[in-house]
């Protein structure tokens, strides 16, 4: 095994095509970059697996404020895998931001954990100013909560959907980081957050968590981004709390069925306790998952699979999933504490992204939106149900757009 070399300057001096440059020589320019600051601390002796196509795999060691960069032995286990070509990598080395854009061009591809694969690329970009990203711990009187950040100004905050985590917003937070201070958020018993056993994870659950956070972060108010579950609670937080929110935006959110919803008492009768036993193994739920998702076996629905099972590997994670899953179906459409009811009293400007080809909220609900709440703006963009990754210039353009345009004034 042969350790990296470090070398001051920062990108290997390769030749152009790179065929000059070993692999040590080229991973370990990463290792003359890497910035501990910029992780949460959680990352410690994690083994991150570099897997460079038709040419082999080396092994990117955290120890500390070091990286060591090393042959992986065949049959050893690592934590996450990092997969791209030579010319990849070799743009990697060269270009200090070329990890984060490479990723998310989907020419580097992140399997396994997608928390730690995709902190190693910040910590190693280069980035010093403002705008990079960056993975912090956040303690609140609920639990700890895990984000990432980039840039400064007025906040934004993002809420993943059901079953994701705050990855599945890294490229928004990343565009919009020149404009705002972007802060996306792992829920309460997903992605690397606090997973309580006692918690009801429902939306006034997640609702108190967001405002913990913006307490302890000094956010006196901001504009929500929220995806699915994600959106439900964006809402909630703009009904609960129209104090600390200035807009919302909203794609493809989980909203109270308006159907008949036949399976009511059986769901009642279902305990999400049930999750801290792990009935079905996480191989057959990720086959299920792949079969079901389209795309599920490659870029980022495939990585989104990777974070679903390695939340659904935990008791905690299983708990909150089954929980926020049965409080949605069960969730009141009508009447005096209804959703639909209390939707009509959100004053917050709203934007409603709706995906045309979504299967799970489907655009069909825009009509109820529309009725419910004529304020708000509603625009169908062609994708599925997780819009800021299906069109991700799209998503950012509206945001930016809408989030830019003159504030409201408030009295407190």
């Amino acid at each position: 095994m042969t350790e990296a070399k470090t070398k001051t300057g920062g990108a290997a001096q390769a030749s152009e095509s790179g065929l000059t440059e070993s692999m040590e020589e080229i991973l370990g320019s990463l290792a003359t970059r890497f910035d501990a600051s910029v992780l949460d601390g959680s990352e410690q002796n994690a083994r991150i697996r570099a897997v460079v196509v038709n040419e082999g795999e080396w092994d990117i060691a955290i120890h500390g404020t070091e990286l060591q960069i090393r042959r992986a032995i065949r049959g050893s286990v690592c934590d996450a895998r990092l997969i791209a070509d030579r010319a990849t990598w070799l743009s990697i080395a060269q270009d200090a931001r070329g990890g984060l854009a490479a990723y998310r061009a989907g020419r580097l591809i992140v399997r396994d954990n997608l928390h730690l694969g995709v902190a190693i690329l910040a910590a190693t970009s280069g980035f010093h100013d403002t705008r990079r990203v960056r993975f912090e711990r956040v303690s609140t009187p609920s639990g700890t909560l895990s984000v990432v950040r980039a840039g400064a100004g007025e906040p934004v905050l993002m809420i993943h959907g059901l079953g994701a985590t705050k990855i599945s917003f890294l490229p928004t937070v990343a565009a919009l980081a020149d404009q705002f201070e972007v802060i996306a958020v792992d829920l309460p018993g997903f992605g690397d957050s606090d997973k309580p056993l006692c918690a009801r994870y429902d939306p006034p659950f997640f609702c108190g968590a967001v405002v913990e956070l913006m307490d302890a972060l000094g956010i006196e108010r901001a504009s929500i981004v929220g995806n699915s579950l994600g959106g439900r609670v964006a809402i909630e937080l703009g009904l609960r709390h129209p104090d600390r929110v200035d807009r919302l935006v909203l794609l493809s959110p989980s909203l109270a069925w308006r159907q008949k919803r036949g399976w009511i008492p059986l769901v009642r009768l279902l305990r999400p306790e049930l999750g801290l036993l792990q009935l079905v193994p996480n191989d057959a739920v990720g086959a299920a998952m792949r079969l079901m998702i389209p795309g599920a076996r490659s870029g980022w629905a495939q990585a989104g699979v990777d974070e679903f099972l390695r939340m659904h590997s935990t008791r905690g994670g299983r708990l909150a999933f089954y929980s926020a899953v049965r409080n949605i179906y069960l969730e009141e459409p009508d009447g005096t504490n209804g959703f639909w009811t209390r939707l009509a009293g959100l004053d917050a400007p709203s934007l409603f992204i709706w995906g045309k080809n979504d299967r799970l909220v489907p655009v069909a609900f825009a009509q109820h939106v529309r009725h419910a709440l004529p304020s708000a703006e509603n625009i169908v963009i062609e994708c599925g149900h997780v819009p800021q990754i299906e069109q991700p210039k799209t998503v950012e353009q509206e945001i930016s757009r809408f989030l830019g345009k003159p504030a409201l004034t408030r009295t407190r």
